[in-house]
């Protein structure tokens, strides 16, 4: 059993609900939504917008920098092969190796002289998808929305539950992609900053801040209402990894009620095997030939 931060002595089972920190009855104050700390329940301000969700913000976002740099990097070396970068396009080594895909004949999308895809044992297609990207337009907005929502959530619920969500989100969202258009060519960490959006949502709301208050349920709106409207967008990406970042908030609050936080984990890698089996079997089933022996 865990023990009091300021008196180590003394076992408990309570957590405060901001900071997530053991306390014991001397240490407890109750408030609208849970026992807190003595640190938390003097910053009763925090209660009412998304900056509770914020925490030391961008100096302890280090998950969030290294993902940002790695999307980077791979973007980069789009240009550096001739594919996808300055000019946009699903073209060149990276993409054709990399990207999502169900399945692909001879003569598709891409000239490779036999099949390609997820369907063909492609497997690190799910992951590999979510750091590539069409344009600088496309980087541009997937990486400050990830910017933004990392120091929000990372700070706050932790470097590896914050990874957890992140690609337990990603392969989410490729399943989500592979089940609407099996045949396309999919790419972008929109996915998972899609997860991001909803595990915010329902974090600001067990933490008793409206979402639509706080600008997570607006943005979730317009990004879900762009994807609608705007041409070449993976509405099934998008709605994938929303899902499953929903539920990976859903289940980390569960857990934290039940006071066995490693379930949260448990449950995130549950949804993930999920996805990964499930996009296995819709891209299986896209039924574009048999493959070349």
């Amino acid at each position: 059993m865990a023990t009091c931060y300021r008196h180590p002595d003394r076992e408990t089972g309570v957590s405060c609900s901001s900071c997530d920190r053991a306390i014991c009855p001397d240490c407890m104050t109750p408030t609208p939504v849970g026992m807190r700390c003595p640190e938390c329940s003097r910053q009763t301000t925090k209660t009412r917008t998304a900056q509770t969700l914020r925490g030391a913000g961008a100096a302890a976002a280090q998950a969030t920098k290294a993902l940002i740099a790695i999307n980077v990097v791979m973007y980069l070396l789009e240009i550096a092969t001739g594919g996808g970068g300055l000019t946009g396009g699903v073209s060149g080594p990276l993409i054709e190796h990399l990207s999502l895909i169900g399945r692909l004949p001879d003569g598709g999308t891409f000239a490779a002289p036999h099949f390609v895809g997820v369907a063909e044992g492609d497997y690190w297609r799910l992951i590999t998808s979510g750091f590539l990207h069409e344009s600088f337009i496309h980087i541009g907005f997937n990486m400050y929305l990830l910017w933004i929502l990392g120091q929000m959530l990372e700070p706050v619920i932790g470097t590896v539950r914050f990874l957890a969500v992140y690609f337990t989100a990603l392969l989410g969202g490729s399943f989500g992609a592979l089940l609407l258009e099996p045949h396309a060519v999919t790419l972008g960490a929109s996915g998972a900053v899609f997860g991001l959006m909803g595990f915010a949502f329902f974090e600001l709301r067990s933490r008793g801040i409206d979402p639509f208050r706080a600008g997570i349920g607006w943005l979730i709106v317009l990004n879900l209402a762009l994807g609608l409207v705007l041409n070449g967008v993976s509405i099934g990406g998008h709605i994938g990894g929303l899902v499953a970042g929903s539920l990976c908030a859903l289940a980390f609050q569960q857990a934290q009620k039940m006071r066995q936080p490693s379930l949260a984990f448990v449950a995130c890698g549950v949804i993930s095997v999920v996805s990964i089996v499930a996009a296995i079997v819709v891209a299986g089933s896209a039924g574009l030939g048999s493959p070349h022996l």
